[in-house]
């Protein structure tokens, strides 16, 4: 009897490893298929006044007279970063955000308005100083708050497409609070209750996540796709070991169906060194993107098969371009805009 079940435990053991070696032998081959080449593929762009400020150049100038109408891009993501729109508790301004919003409709672009805890761009996390202060639970109602805010005032405006909730709101990267599965139902719920005539997006990391917890999470899914990091231990490196297949085999695998998933940051900007973009030179940049790198991109995002890609580095193509380095934005240019 003893022999008899120690033979059946065998058996189970040998069965379920075959299992899951025939599972991981078919991920893997699947990373290689021929997913189908997107030649169709339509680019959109995100874009931050905040950043842009920060490299020193006027944000409506390289908001509207360069992306939008020298550019060509009709789909655009924005952001609606808590601190920004609530400064001061309570008190919601629009102002800002209201002008590029306009400016995208008038021009018949679509948008998608990032809002949550963490929206596009470092810190990862726009929280409020006053915010920060409050106790777990009261910070959590704030968010909330804030949210129901940006829905309740832009969900009429001509322009929206998409709400994006939270930005990779799993991975641990920037200056944020712990941030559950449940969260991020809760946020999706609110939305979808406050304008159901809008689809959700959220997001997740390309290269460090395995999508289980946000792939199905919304109406539509993003991932990012960058191809050269830089990391303080290992300095510059990049993920070219990977293949493009890594992309559509995983929203396979999570029952994402890839006509309704997007890149929302394909990487078309230099991975600074630990220090602010602007003190790097430029030779220093280019290693991390320049025209070749870029155009290389754009194929490797092809293969990949997403129906649309939006370009991650809007800002400091203007940055390039107001020095007189036109190549990039010169190509960006000639990229299919679906308009």
């Amino acid at each position: 009897m003893i022999m008899g079940r120690r033979s059946l435990r065998r058996k189970k053991i040998i069965l379920v490893g075959a299992a899951l070696f025939g599972l991981l032998a078919f991920f893997y081959a699947s990373l290689f298929l021929n997913w189908g080449r997107r030649s169709n593929q339509i680019y959109g762009v995100s874009f931050d006044p905040v950043y842009a400020r920060y490299l020193g150049i006027d944000s409506g100038k390289a908001y509207y007279e360069a992306l939008i109408r020298d550019w060509g891009f009709r789909y655009i993501r924005l952001s609606a970063h808590w601190d920004t729109v609530e400064n001061q508790r309570g008190q919601y301004d629009f102002s800002d955000l209201d002008w590029y919003v306009n400016r995208a409709a008038e021009a018949g672009a679509k948008i998608t308005l990032a809002i949550g805890q963490k929206t596009p761009r470092w810190p990862e996390c726009h929280e409020p100083e006053w915010a920060k202060k409050l106790p777990a639970a009261e910070n959590r109602a704030a968010l909330l708050n804030y949210i129901t805010a940006v829905v309740e005032h832009y969900r009429v405006w001509p322009g929206i497409e998409l709400w994006q909730v939270e930005n990779e709101p799993f991975l641990d990267f920037g200056e944020c609070h712990a941030f559950g599965v449940k969260d991020l139902k809760e946020e999706i719920t609110l939305v979808k209750r406050l304008d159901s005539a809008h689809p959700t997006i959220t997001t997740d990391s390309g290269e460090l996540s395995l999508w289980w917890k946000t792939a199905r999470a919304a109406d539509y899914f993003g991932a990012t796709m960058y191809r050269t990091v830089w990391d303080k231990m290992f300095g510059y490196f990049t993920y070219r070991f990977l293949p493009s297949g890594w992309y559509p085999a995983r929203a396979f695998f999570m029952g994402r169906d890839l006509n309704t998933a997007f890149v929302m940051e394909l990487q078309a900007e230099p991975w600074s060194p630990g220090k602010p973009i602007t003190s790097v030179p430029l030779a220093e940049q280019y290693q991390s993107m320049n025209r070749e790198r870029l155009q290389e991109n754009i194929e490797y995002a092809k293969r990949s098969g997403f129906p649309r890609v939006y370009l991650w580095g809007a800002e400091w193509w203007y940055w390039l371009q107001k020095k007189g380095y036109n190549e990039i934005p010169d190509y960006v240019k000639t990229l299919p805009k679906g308009n």
